[in-house]
């Protein structure tokens, strides 16, 4: 589990994750450390909701996600804060529960009229869908999905690393684009590696996935193997890339994406302790102590 609040904590019913545009209110009045109202605490806040949906089956702790007006200004006691600063402040089943909260809050109001007829749309009872009483159109949450790779030399002693223009300053990551249609995951992440950094890459195997709700991004994550070229940086996408050992790792992003589950678990193959890795985590350097 993360490090700061439970569930366990706050009851038997609902929890309540309330978006103001895409940030999560959060009360800040206790001295058990911030928390996510629970039916009591909802109602006590009587912040008035555009839209309430339940966040979905599946799960130990009932969900309700509400969609707020941008006017709406936090009440007392409370703050607003985007899903990435709550990495390590809700435990892990909270988190994973508020990235599918924002994910069912911005496919429903983006699915309130049909897409083929314009008609009003309606909920389909007993499932997440919704469904035009006109013409029948049926939608569900969508769910994009990208590949991520780490990239290994041949004899595996580095690893290739890129960063964007939108990176953090110094900070290197792993390299990642959307799936086209007709490809196979594989496909992409060859595809993606040639485009981005030039170079062409061959034992591409399945390393796992993660959920990523950025805005609605399912990440597949692999490992491949340099197979030749010279590396030429896409550069509307890459910034830079290198070649990076063990010993001179450049700044990673913190333990929240399969991104820096990947190096780590590269890391480790190495002898190398991932706890020693400099990380960016959003408001400045962390180091290791």
């Amino acid at each position: 589990m993360g490090m700061g609040m439970s569930h366990e904590a706050e009851g038997a019913g609902a929890i309540y994750f309330a978006f103001r545009g895409r940030n999560l209110l959060v009360l800040t009045d206790s001295v058990a450390g911030p928390r996510l109202p629970d039916e009591a605490g909802w109602t006590a806040l009587a912040l008035a909701p555009l839209r309430i949906n339940e966040v979905g089956e599946g799960l130990s702790v009932r969900g309700m996600v509400v969609e707020l007006a941008e006017s709406v200004e936090a009440p007392a006691g409370a703050a607003f804060h985007g899903l990435r600063g709550l990495h390590g402040v809700l435990d892990d089943e909270l988190y994973r529960m508020a990235g599918r909260a924002v994910q069912v809050m911005e496919w429903d109001r983006s699915h309130l009229f049909c897409s083929r007829c314009g008609t009003a749309a309606e909920r389909v009872e007993g499932e997440l869908a919704k469904r035009c009483p006109a013409c029948g159109k049926t939608d569900y949450p969508r769910i994009t999905p990208a590949v991520i790779v780490r990239i290994e030399s041949g004899d595996g002693s580095r690893v290739l690393l890129a960063r964007g223009p939108q990176f953090a300053p110094g900070v290197y990551s792993t390299i990642a684009g959307f799936v086209e249609p007709g490809e196979s995951l594989e496909e992409a992440v060859a595809r993606e590696v040639r485009e981005e950094v030039g170079v062409e890459v061959a034992e591409i195997r399945y390393f796992g996935s993660q959920p990523w709700p950025y805005p609605h991004s399912l990440m597949v994550g692999f490992t491949a193997r340099y197979a030749g070229g010279e590396l030429r940086l896409q550069e509307s996408e890459v910034e830079d890339a290198k070649w990076f050992g063990v010993d001179d790792m450049p700044l990673v992003s913190p333990p929240l994406s399969i991104a820096r589950v990947l190096i780590d678990d590269w890391v480790r193959s190495r002898g190398g302790d991932p706890a020693t890795l400099r990380a960016f985590d959003g408001s400045g350097i962390r180091r290791p102590e």
